[in-house]
């Protein structure tokens, strides 16, 4: 009587994965910046805005070799990192 009822349910429908979900680094090609990243946490008690360079560095790299879907860094958070503060020297002239 089990069999029955298989046969009567829909087919499984594939669908893209879930935002933050990405495969795996199976040929270690970012497995570096992993590395530099994972150094930089346990040296700074895993408080992880002291590594937020390593950490941008790494997602670089992922989004390089297809190992995540390409987006502008400000909007994974790094803004600040990529629009350094302006110079006194630029201030000043600024004025």
């Amino acid at each position: 009587m089990s069999t029955a009822m298989t046969f009567g349910s829909k087919t499984f429908t594939p669908r893209a994965p879930d935002k933050g979900a990405f495969p795996l680094d199976h040929f270690g090609e970012c497995k570096a910046f992993k590395e530099i990243f994972m150094t930089c946490l346990k040296n700074n008690s895993f408080n992880s805005s002291k590594c937020r360079l390593q950490s941008k560095e790494y997602l670089e790299c992922r989004m390089e070799h297809q190992l995540m879907t390409q987006e502008p860094l400000e909007k994974l958070g790094f803004k600040d990192l990529m629009d350094p503060p302006p110079r006194p020297a630029e201030e000043n002239a600024k004025l």
